[in-house]
């Protein structure tokens, strides 16, 4: 049962996280909107949509909601900053895999900015949908998102009119899903973030770019292509075709809805790595359908287990299902704005609210672990949201700034925590393998 120690810690916690993102703000009334709206997000309510959020905030209307998305100036790039460096201090891990992926938002219409009809898997099909990219981030404990941009179709880039309405910025220009990963993967390393892998489906594992980047950089990678890809001049589908049976190890992938996600797995090696890493080809196949095979090129350090690229491989579905978590328990897809700064101010700041749940998710596994709870004494988890008020440089921020928004503001019940889902909770152990070199 949560005892009010906790409840105490957590309010804490989003106090801290406001107070971070207080100095984008130049005014108060801003600084108080951006704290009702992460409240908002975390409220227990059916939709998070600007009515909801707006009764939240104790508002007749939701004039002020779509204000503050829309037409306030601040900068949702900041406060994407400020939430990289939040999980990085509480969630921060050197062994992190750093995961591209897109999830669709289905519309109506044709005035919300990169609208048109696209295959979106959120249908599984061709719909009237906008698309974004993310960047997630799967450390040992927890799985966030920490950067997003949204995909601006070839069309929509060429119409100065649509652009306008949609207040699309002059130097945004067409770029294809891999440019935009790969400035997400720059900005993740520029700003110092921990990790030690990439993975991404075969719209990023195509990518030459993204690949030669990983290896300039001395990153692993377990990205997936299609079966067209070649690698040595032929097919990748060739290079199976004498394997022994023997070649094949049954590995899980991690848990999915149904348990461990088990298939068969091979690896060859090929040519091409950095110093001290080596490149394989994995080969994932279905064990109800031998004929259903997926590939991908791999970049890891000498000596690493199959096991462990069967791992990285398996982030890739953890972050899939923390964007249906994102968008049941804290909004992502509930906008109700068209334009292209709206939507990166609603995603950054729904983002930074999904973040703030896994961290209290983690304090809470980590008291669980040491029978201990809250407070910002020696004794409390290091990244505990009860700690977020304590963290480094706050006190800096408060030294010179105006009164909390957060303060002397009746605070709505929060959302629910759930039990740990697959998209939250560390994969499964994998089943031992040789851990010598590859050959």
């Amino acid at each position: 049962m949560t005892s009010e120690r906790e409840v105490r810690g957590w309010a804490a916690g989003l106090d801290g996280v406001v107070d971070r993102i207080a100095p984008r703000f130049g005014r108060a009334e801003p600084r108080r909107r951006a704290a009702a709206y992460l409240r908002g997000l975390l409220t227990p309510v059916e939709r998070k949509n600007g009515w909801q959020l707006a009764e939240a905030a104790g508002d007749a209307t939701p004039d002020g909601v779509q204000e503050f998305l829309s037409r306030v100036c601040w900068d949702a790039d900041a406060v994407r900053d400020d939430l990289r460096a939040y999980v990085v201090e509480h969630l921060g891990d050197p062994g992190a895999v750093l995961v591209l992926d897109e999830t669709g938002f289905l519309k109506k219409g044709t005035k919300s900015a990169g609208v048109q009809r696209q295959y979106t898997g959120t249908a599984g099909r061709i719909e009237n949908a906008q698309v974004g990219v993310f960047l997630g981030y799967a450390g040992q404990h927890s799985r966030v998102l920490i950067d997003r941009a949204l995909y601006l179709p070839e069309d929509w880039a060429g119409d100065a009119a649509r652009r306008r309405e949609a207040r699309i910025p002059e130097q945004v220009a067409f770029t294809t899903k891999p440019k935009q990963g790969l400035l997400m993967l720059e900005r993740a390393r520029a700003a110092g973030v921990p990790f030690a892998w990439i993975a991404g489906d075969s719209v990023y594992g195509a990518d030459s770019a993204i690949r030669r980047w990983a290896e300039q950089h001395r990153r692993g990678y377990v990205l997936a292509v299609t079966s067209g890809q070649r690698l040595g001049q032929r097919p990748v589908t060739t290079w199976i075709e004498d394997l022994p049976d023997a070649a094949w190890q049954r590995l899980s992938a991690g848990d999915g809805a149904k348990g461990p996600r088990l298939y068969d797995w091979a690896r060859l090696p090929y040519t091409g790595a950095a110093p001290g890493f080596v490149c394989v080809l994995l080969i994932r196949r279905s064990i109800a359908d031998p004929d259903e095979v997926t590939f991908y090129l791999t970049h890891a350090p000498q000596g690493t287990a199959l096991a462990e690229l069967v791992r990285v491989a398996g982030t890739r579905w953890s972050i899939e299902s923390l964007f249906e978590q994102a968008k049941g328990e804290v909004g992502l897809d509930q906008y109700e704005v068209r334009s292209w700064v709206g939507w990166h101010r609603h995603i950054t700041l729904s983002m930074f609210a999904l973040a703030y749940l896994a961290v209290v998710r983690r304090h809470a596994e980590q008291s669980a672990e040491q029978g201990a709870i809250g407070g910002c004494g020696p004794g409390t988890p290091q990244g505990g949201p009860a700690a977020a008020h304590c963290a480094r440089g706050q006190a800096a921020h408060r030294s010179h700034r105006a009164p909390s928004a957060t303060q002397a503001r009746r605070r709505p019940a929060m959302v629910n925590l759930a039990t740990t889902s697959p998209a939250t909770r560390q994969a499964s152990p994998l089943a031992h393998t040789n851990t010598g070199a590859l050959r």
